[in-house]
């Protein structure tokens, strides 16, 4: 019942989108996502982060938007209509919705022939399989320069996650990526620049 609630205060302006990324990790998000031309984001959730990312890429790039927004209770998604609403005020290049998973968005890029992505934000699932799909799928289409960013992918005093398949598999496989350099670290985020 507390998401209803939440929908309707927000509907009403007495709530805010929500975001599981603080302050200084959106800081960090605008700083390297800033100028980009073809950017990708993997869980959208609420569209706090989308929001960001939109109004500091390039005005004439394209940021795609993927989450698959499950239905819930009341038959249609409220994260994805909270999400359309909040992406849509700000008025900077085109986004385009992928309601799917992560790695299903990367065979369809994949498919049809799409460019190089050269900013993606990967906070989908934080499980150990489900970011080895994302970046198994996403890593090969990041352009050179580009830049892959990780929530959930450190476990700090800030943001402890003790055992999460998301920190493992960064730790295990992402930090050690030949084709990647680690660039910056923010909380529990992790960012990275293909080579």
């Amino acid at each position: 019942m507390r998401v209803i609630t939440h929908f309707g205060l927000w509907l009403v302006g007495l709530e805010q989108a929500r975001t599981q990324t603080s302050a200084a990790e959106r800081a960090c998000l605008a700083k390297h996502a800033a100028g980009r031309q073809r950017l990708v984001e993997i869980g959208v959730w609420h569209g706090v982060t989308t929001r960001v990312l939109r109004s500091v890429m390039d005005p004439s790039a394209t940021l795609y938007a993927v989450d698959p927004f499950p239905p819930g209770q009341l038959k249609f998604s409220v994260q994805y209509l909270i999400a359309h609403r909040e992406v849509g005020a700000v008025r900077n290049g085109r986004v385009v919705w992928v309601r799917t998973t992560g790695e299903e968005a990367a065979h369809r890029h994949r498919a049809q022939g799409l460019a190089p992505v050269d900013f993606i934000f990967i906070d989908g699932d934080h499980s150990y399989e489900g970011l080895q799909a994302d970046w198994t799928g996403w890593s090969p289409l990041v352009a050179p320069g580009g830049v892959v960013a990780l929530h959930d992918s450190r476990d700090t005093k800030e943001s402890p996650r003790p055992g999460a398949g998301s920190v493992r598999y960064t730790s295990e496989v992402i930090v050690k990526a030949p084709a990647f350099e680690l660039i910056d670290e923010r909380e529990s985020l992790t960012v990275l620049c293909r080579r």
